[in-house]
């Protein structure tokens, strides 16, 4: 799924061509797009129709909107393939565009998403550590980006787990916003193998791959995110491009930048994992 910066160019987006505008109707023509609805698309349609768009919000990988009705957040789960876009009424309607949200002035608010893993659900809010957020979002850690993530607890965090350092990345309830992506760029970039135990890891060390993690995030958002193929786009339609600054995903068997050896491939929680075998030496076994 995408991770925090295209997540985050999504956001910006909605922020500027979908909030302050009112919903005159919506439809949706395929069930598996609003299967986290438990209500069902009917119920989602009704409910949405007449409100008016106050905001776009994120916490990690997780986006929502929220309306002029108090208590009630549309979450938005980009999955694999999921796009929002923003077009004229006039637009070719996509082969695969499942929700059609008619707004206000003639534009329409799109969730296209060609492999059906996404999706949109109505719920509440609650306030967790200060912050509102939709109540299936409460157990989610702050992100990197966010202003009131605290390094220093997250660093506490993380050297309190018992296991790899790329799987306590990956959880989201300690810190959001990682996927696998970007869990490789932070430690190519902080010199760690991913399989390093994350409690035998000094505050230094961490505190370091968490600048890593924060880096690279900052430098994939100013370019619009990480696009591999043309399922990853923002509300106009508009790849990212940050994979062609990688410098250990997907490039396996070519040479690190840093010191020239062939990058490796390896499976880590059914999933691949990327690493230069002499910048990010693996643990010895005890």
């Amino acid at each position: 799924m995408p991770e925090l910066p295209e997540v985050e160019v999504v956001r910006r987006g909605l922020a500027d061509h979908a909030v302050g505008r009112a919903i005159d109707s919506v439809e949706v023509t395929h069930p598996r797009a609003v299967r986290r609805h438990a209500a069902g698309g009917a119920d989602l349609a009704a409910r949405l129709t007449g409100l008016r768009i106050d905001s776009a919000q994120r916490r990690g990988k997780y986006l929502w909107l929220t309306f002029d009705e108090p208590d009630l957040a549309l979450v938005v789960h980009l999955g694999m393939s999921g796009q929002m876009l923003v077009q004229p009424a006039a637009a070719p309607v996509e082969k695969h565009a499942h929700i059609r949200a008619v707004l206000g002035d003639g534009a329409e608010l799109r969730f296209v998403d060609q492999r059906t893993f996404g999706g949109w659900a109505l719920g509440g809010l609650v306030e967790v550590d200060g912050t509102v957020v939709p109540d299936s979002v409460a157990h989610i850690a702050r992100d990197p980006l966010d202003p009131l993530f605290d390094r220093e607890a997250v660093v506490a965090a993380i050297r309190a787990k018992n296991t790899e350092i790329k799987r306590v990345l990956l959880d989201q309830t300690v810190i959001s916003g990682i996927g696998n992506i970007y869990a490789d760029e932070a430690l190519w970039r902080a010199g760690l193998h991913g399989t390093r135990i994350a409690a035998e890891l000094t505050r230094p060390v961490v505190r370091n791959l968490l600048d890593g993690v924060t880096a690279v995030m900052t430098e994939a958002l100013a370019v619009g995110g990480t696009s591999f193929d043309a399922l990853y786009v923002n509300v106009n339609g508009e790849s990212g491009y940050f994979s062609r600054s990688l410098a250990a995903y997907g490039r396996e068997d070519e040479p690190c930048d840093r010191c020239g050896t062939a990058l490796v491939r390896e499976q880590f929680m059914n999933r691949s994992s990327f690493s230069c075998p002499k910048c990010q030496r693996k643990p010895r076994r005890r």
